[in-house]
């Protein structure tokens, strides 16, 4: 997901100079490139700040995805909400112990 995002951020800003698409991009796949690493290092929250980070991709491109029906916010939102589930049962087993 964080490489999908950054790229996503940067194809974004390379086909119509859009500097909220990069920052965005890059900001959203650098908090998953951190989530990553701390559920890799087995640190607390990792799983959190993932869903954290699919929230966030959902809510921008959800609307965006609905108004101009267009592949790219279509795709987003879809990747966003798959992974804001899967993200959201592994914070809930981290946190009960399921």
């Amino acid at each position: 997901m964080a490489g999908i995002c950054a790229v996503g951020g940067a194809i974004g800003y390379a086909k119509g100079r859009s500097v909220p698409s990069l920052v965005a991009g890059v900001g959203i796949g650098a908090v998953y490139w951190y989530a990553g690493l701390r559920i890799q290092r087995n640190e607390d929250h990792g799983h959190d700040l993932a869903l954290a980070a699919s929230s966030l991709l959902l809510f921008a491109m959800g609307p965006k995805a609905l108004r101009t029906r267009a592949p790219v916010p279509i795709a987003m939102s879809t990747l966003g909400t798959a992974s804001g589930a899967y993200y959201s049962k592994k914070a809930y087993q981290d946190r009960y112990g399921v």
